[in-house]
């Protein structure tokens, strides 16, 4: 007799397995981006868009806070082979819209798997495969899927769950202390005093928000953020709609001049940092008026652009402040209490809500256990090549996009190296390439994925030590230089001894 039957155990079912050429992870901005370059670019592979939530959208479906919108501008965020039509900051049901045009426009919810979440990611050189284990969450059945190039598409933190500080006393408080990440739908605010915790973009959004709600807002940080305000509005795309040009003239034109006015921003900051500033502090001032204290409310100690400057459209968040809905409070929390924060300075703030904006927690390769060979994979023990893939790793991107600029202008860059590596390996009959160092490269010093000095939000320093690590040549860093990478990555020879096709190489990290 069976020993399953004599146990009372049910034999094991087996595990259901589909092989594609390419999976891609993730659902996002970048997933759904790179579907549809993959659909366009390779239309002979077969590939598969693997997403844990139940619909498409990343940040744009999980993030549900009152007034969620884009803190960058839709033309450089949106696609580059999609024209955007409406103003330059949208809200998350614009941009969610915009994504569902793309999809049906280009049939490509046919290759997206919702409601699948990676389990564990497995490269056997012997094959030449990953071996991804997931599970499919409505049913919790286990099914396997096979792929000869992974392209990693999921972002870069926690989407189920933001960073929450430690502090005195939180179990004291007695209202919902919640994390703006992980909005309640049903929460009511309307006549509550509301504590928001945090100075960046999600606060100066959610501050507005919550304002316009009924709710009487305060905006408690530590330290505070550059804001920069100005009509959200393109006159220049405007006009040439009025003028009837082509919409793909328009978007290609807005782009170039949005990029063009950033980096010409982004370099001002580095060379100019104290005139920059005044600046910024001077808009600031023509918004809340010649009366208001700027310090130490608006006066942060980095120099502008070491972390993110948060566009205030239309400066709804400056309006809420004059018009008496909304105050800024600088200070550290002592404590919590039944009704409320009690600051280091003594001075107490009365919430019925809290609501934590203070930030995200980083997710390397979205905290999927990866292992190549047999051996678990450690990607800070890794060196990544041009901030999308790593040494000793076969077969795999990872899409990281700009902070100076939009993500979306990478999704569109890296795409096109992928597609143009997969046509070469097809070409030369390779099924395997993995990025390394070459022998004069071997003892290059390393640092950090990202020089602090150079930018340093809090997200990224919490968990640096997590990530791959930078060489001391472009090749192996991720520059963060759009325009340098625009022109560089097109001339990637994929000849280069950087790449190694096909050979027998230690498993494992680099």
């Amino acid at each position: 007799m069976n020993a399953n039957i004599l146990s009372g155990r049910q034999p094991a079912r087996p595990v259901a397995t589909e092989h594609f050429d390419v999976i891609i992870v993730g659902a996002g901005i970048s997933g759904v981006g790179s579907a549809y370059h993959m659909r366009t670019q390779c239309p002979g592979k077969r590939f598969v868009v693997l997403e844990s939530k139940d619909s498409f959208g990343g940040t744009w479906h999980t993030h549900r806070y009152p007034g969620v919108r884009s803190d960058s501008d839709l033309y450089t965020f949106g696609y580059r082979f999609k024209p955007w039509m409406g103003k330059p900051i949208a809200t998350a049901e614009e941009i969610l819209s915009y994504m569902a045009e793309v999809i049906e426009e280009n049939d490509l919810a046919q290759h997206i798997r919702y409601r699948h979440r990676i389990d564990a990611a497995s490269w056997s050189s012997a094959e030449g495969l990953w071996t991804l284990d997931t599970t499919r969450l409505e049913s919790g059945e286990r099914v396997r899927f096979t792929t000869n190039f992974l392209w990693m598409c999921q972002g870069y933190y926690r989407h189920d769950q933001g960073y929450l500080p430690e502090w005195t006393g939180m179990d004291n408080f007695k209202g919902p202390l919640i994390h703006a990440q992980t909005w309640p739908e049903e929460l009511d605010v309307q006549g509550k005093r509301v504590v928001v915790i945090g100075s960046g973009a999600t606060a100066a959004t959610v501050v507005p928000g919550l304002a316009r709600l009924g709710a009487k807002v305060t905006m408690l940080q530590r330290s505070p953020t550059y804001f920069i305000s100005g009509r959200n509005a393109n006159d220049l795309a405007n006009e040439l709609r009025r003028l009837e040009i082509d919409p793909m003239w328009i978007h290609a034109i807005i782009r170039k001049k949005v990029l063009m006015d950033g980096a010409i921003f982004a370099r001002r900051s580095r060379e100019e940092p104290e005139e920059v500033r005044k600046e910024l502090l001077a808009g600031v001032r023509a918004q809340l008026g010649e009366d208001f204290e700027l310090e130490p409310h608006f006066s942060p100690r980095y120099r502008p652009w070491q972390q993110r400057v948060a566009f205030i459209p239309d400066g709804d968040m400056f309006a809420e402040i004059r018009e008496g809905n909304a105050i800024v409070v600088t200070d550290e929390i002592d404590r919590f209490v039944e009704d409320g924060v009690v600051l280091k300075s003594n001075e107490k703030l009365d919430a019925d809500i809290v609501v934590a904006a203070t930030g995200f927690q980083l997710s390397v390769l979205g905290d999927i256990p990866f292992s190549v060979d047999g051996q678990s994979l450690d990607f800070s023990k890794t060196v990544t090549y041009r901030g999308m893939m790593f040494t000793g790793v076969p077969n795999m991107v990872w899409v990281f996009g700009y902070f100076r600029a939009s993500w979306t202008l990478r999704v569109d860059m890296v795409a096109d190296f992928v597609c143009r590596l997969l046509k070469h390996m097809d070409a030369t009959g390779a099924k395997q390439v993995t990025p390394q160092l070459r022998e004069d490269e071997k003892d290059m010093p390393l640092s950090e994925w990202i020089d602090a000095d150079n930018f340093n939000p809090g997200y990224l320093m919490r968990d640096i030590q997590l990530m791959p690590r930078s060489g001391n040549t472009r090749e192996w860093q991720h520059t963060q230089d759009y325009w340098g990478e625009k022109d560089e990555f097109p001339e990637i020879d994929l000849t280069d001894g950087v790449f190694r096709y096909d050979a027998n190489r230690p498993s494992g990290n680099a």
